[in-house]
């Protein structure tokens, strides 16, 4: 399907709403639109590709001398500008002669807008009917046909090139409007096609808004939080999301970036999201899951675990060999020759805050027992476990230790990591398959 020509951006209503009269260029009115920009700068023709449409209230050409205005038009015209739209009335009583005619040299459509009509909505009328033209188009090569959102969601996740009037058109042609001081969070559920557990969750979490998509065997969502919401962003929605999801189900919560940091962080918050998903398909829980529940992680939660696959678990094999052996030698070759559980007591109290009564609940064991384990992990290692200089390093290893080898049983070792033809989404080199992951040496 072609592209929006400045014909058509031309009988756009609020385009018409500011009665627009074309002074020159009549043969150019056909010529594709790519995009509509507004810009007050004289030198604004040094921030264009090609294509666009340029609106300005003339208070730019209100102040120069005749040779300058003329400049002003040569240099739109070289750069490939589409047109210039300029209000008159305001900053500029009435069109300048020499604008017109050098318009006319160059054939260069200039467009006289002759009522007041906020350039914001212009833009975002017109840039929305642009991406709905081009989106049109992909249908042939996008896996999800006309679905505007899924492709959106898939472009952010893929951190494919994009720029921010694109995404916050596409995002607007989706119904996505993150409100003043919104906080968007990014959502990867695995083990369903059924968009409405994000519904459920975004009902419950009131006044949130969503974009979210169904892919093969997965959900994709970005949440928009409103800015009047208290408390952790981040919790709150994994709170929710342990409520209305379905046992069997893995979520992923990505952190919470600010609506209006900019598309790249809207990116960020979806790509860590489904990172976490794979870590979680992929890595043993460093703490048991309720067996009949959903598995609701973060990227909080797993942010060790990210860090230390950056790049992918055999690059950093001999690595984490090297600092799991370094730091919990005496506990794998204890381990090796007596049936314990050391290394999980040591991080489970650990990530607790040292506290007995938490740790203890979460291994299902007595206080006692658990003192008896601590007594012969620090006997082992000859260290006191809550030495603050030691308790970084020691987090780390078990961790590590974790990461690289999969008891049986573990939850997600039975789950494949999520897939999807003809698109990056959901793959990342920081993961692998479960059969690629061994034991390390001496465990």
């Amino acid at each position: 399907m072609p592209a929006l020509t400045l014909r058509e951006i031309l009988a756009l209503d609020p385009v018409r709403a500011s009665e627009p009269e074309l002074l020159a260029g009549h043969t150019g009115l056909d010529r594709p639109v790519r995009w509509v920009h507004s810009s007050e700068v004289y030198e604004g023709a040094n921030f264009l590709d090609g294509g666009e449409l340029l609106l300005t209230n003339g208070f730019g050409l209100a102040d120069p001398d005749e040779e300058s205005r003329r400049r002003y038009v040569r240099e739109l015209a070289a750069r490939g500008a589409a047109g210039l739209a300029v209000e008159v009335g305001r900053s500029l009583p009435a069109m300048p002669a020499e604008v017109v005619d050098e318009a006319q040299r160059r054939e260069l459509p200039l467009v006289a807008l002759h009522r007041v009509v906020p350039f914001v909505r212009i833009t975002e009328a017109a840039n929305r009917a642009i991406v709905a033209r081009g989106l049109s188009g992909r249908a042939v090569v996008r896996p999800w046909g006309d679905d505007h959102t899924a492709a959106l969601l898939a472009d952010l996740a893929d951190g494919a090139a994009l720029n921010q009037p694109e995404v916050e058109a596409r995002a607007a042609l989706a119904g996505f409007h993150p409100g003043p001081g919104a906080r968007l969070i990014g959502v990867s559920l695995h083990g369903t096609r059924d968009a409405g557990t994000v519904d459920r969750a975004v009902r419950l979490l009131g006044g949130a808004g969503a974009m979210r998509a169904a892919f093969a065997g997965d959900v994709l969502a970005l949440l928009s939080l409103p800015g009047t919401r208290s408390g952790d962003p981040v919790k709150g929605v994994q709170e929710v999301f342990r409520t209305v999801a379905d046992p069997g189900l893995t979520v992923a919560v990505g952190h919470a970036v600010a609506g209006d940091a900019g598309w790249l962080r809207w990116s960020d918050t979806l790509r860590t999201a489904r990172t976490t998903l794979e870590l979680a398909l992929t890595v043993p829980a460093a703490e048991p899951a309720a067996p009949d529940g959903p598995l609701v992680t973060s990227s909080r939660a797993l942010a060790l675990e990210r860090e230390l696959t950056r790049g992918g678990i055999d690059a950093n094999r001999d690595r984490l060999t090297a600092l799991v052996q370094h730091t919990l030698g005496p506990l794998l070759t204890w381990e090796a020759a007596h049936p314990s559980d050391l290394v999980r007591t040591l991080e489970t109290h650990l990530r607790n805050g040292c506290s007995p009564t938490r740790t203890a609940a979460l291994l299902h064991i007595g206080r006692q027992s658990l003192y008896q384990r601590l007594e012969r992990i620090e006997s082992l290692l000859g260290l006191e476990i809550n030495n603050p200089d030691l308790l970084g390093e020691l987090l780390t290893a078990t961790c590590a230790y974790r990461v690289a080898q999969r008891p049986s049983g573990a939850r997600g070792t039975a789950r494949p990591a999520p897939t999807h033809p003809q698109t990056n989404y959901l793959r990342t080199a920081a993961s692998r398959k479960v059969t690629e992951l061994v034991p390390l040496k001496g465990a």
